[in-house]
């Protein structure tokens, strides 16, 4: 080998040029830098909560129906839409033996979150953190119609935000969660850029609040299944209200490892007249996700929206399964119908809650839930995922 090539080898050498490449150091933390309103230890706070809620393989139990919401699955059901009911349901829901294995966070309807354990006298607050499982509550209020918009919504709830979510600290949550519905109707071009901006600024000034308050915001872009959109259409109205969501938040100074996301599996309209495998439906899915969500974020559970548990399993699977080392989220689930709604057919006609066959569904549910957010269920139950026109969930 000549002078020359010994150069050549020399500087070709990655161990050497990595050698000489300055090291970064681990003692620094990333909450040294971000918003300056945070100090470094509220933003540690706020990472350590996200982790939890992001852990893999367990996802976040969605309990914050309203009195009113779960009152009408009650009454379906046959069930007395009474306080004491709704409390005694919900017990199940986080007392279920094991349940800690399968869950990181549960999101209360403010109801709910004062509320006590019949077993131990203690909140439900403190029931759950005892357990290893994060407490959240929902603040947002009812939905309003934007005259003149084709029916294109906003959220109410902000003015009055920080005050109910001091409040809410104080009574032990740790997390909160907002809901901003979207529609599809391309016939009259809905979304509208107005609502699609107005809603995802409201998403980032609530996370704003929720943070300067201490608690960790999911924001959640509901973006419904209702409609005959096509899953080509749902992909760029997706793509568009997240890009939005994101940059807003940013724009408002959010701390974005500090706040996680929960919005709707990418789908085609319930009553879409063309066909998706679930393969298709997953890979819709990791393309919106790679435009604009960013890696400081810790993951995204999804919500049900309309989808039978079944339908949801097999899509959260194949997202999973397909998921590449370019798709460094956690991604799991919170659902409340999906899997709620077979657990009170249980108690059909009968005139009370059947707590013990309740329960034992429940935990199978979370089972096959957190085997999906893993993507470890048999492939062969993913044909439940694809969507064909006038297949009912």
């Amino acid at each position: 080998m000549t002078s020359n090539d010994s150069t050549l080898a020399t500087n070709n050498d990655h161990t050497t040029r990595e050698h000489k490449r300055p090291k970064c150091m681990p003692s620094i933390s990333m909450t040294m830098f971000g918003p300056s309103h945070l100090t470094k230890e509220s933003k540690q706070e706020l990472d350590d909560i996200s982790n939890m809620l992001c852990t893999h393989g367990k996802g976040i139990s969605a309990c914050d129906e309203s009195a009113g919401t779960i009152g009408k699955r009650f009454e379906a059901v046959g069930i007395s839409n009474t306080e004491e009911n709704r409390r005694t349901y919900r017990q199940m829901l986080f007392e279920t033996t094991g349940v800690e294995q399968y869950l990181s966070g549960v999101i209360l309807d403010p109801e709910t979150l004062y509320q006590k354990s019949s077993t131990s006298d203690k909140p439900f607050p403190d029931v759950l953190w005892s357990k290893g499982i994060v407490p959240g509550v929902k603040p947002h209020l009812k939905v309003y119609e934007l005259p003149g918009k084709n029916g294109d919504t906003v959220m109410q709830g902000l003015d009055s935000l920080a005050v109910r979510v001091k409040e809410y600290k104080k009574a032990g949550a740790k997390f909160c969660k907002w809901r901003s519905p979207i529609v599809i109707d391309v016939a009259t071009g809905r979304p509208s850029d107005l609502a699609i901006r107005a809603n995802m600024t409201d998403l980032a000034r609530y996370a704003l609040i929720c943070q300067s308050e201490g608690l960790v915001p999911i924001v959640e872009p509901d973006v419904s299944l209702e409609g005959s959109h096509t899953l080509e259409e749902a992909i760029h109205v997706n793509t568009k209200v997240q890009a939005e969501l994101f940059k807003a938040m940013i724009d408002h100074g959010v701390y974005m490892s500090g706040a996680t996301l929960k919005s709707n599996i990418v789908n085609p309209g319930k009553h879409c007249p063309k066909s998706y495998t679930v393969e298709e439906i997953a890979m819709a899915n990791l393309y919106v996700l790679r435009q604009s969500f960013p890696v400081a974020m810790k993951g995204n559970n999804y919500l049900s929206g309309g989808q039978s548990l079944k339908e949801a399993t097999a899509r959260l699977n194949a997202i999973n399964r397909l998921k590449t080392k370019t798709d460094p989220w956690n991604l799991s689930f919170s659902w409340s119908a999906a899997i709620q709604l077979p657990l009170l057919e249980l108690s059909k006609n009968i005139g009370e809650l059947q707590i013990d066959e309740m329960s034992k569904l429940y935990k199978e549910e979370l089972i096959i839930a957190c085997q999906a957010a893993k993507g470890e269920l048999d492939t062969a139950t993913e044909a439940e995922g694809d969507h064909h026109p006038g297949k009912e969930n």
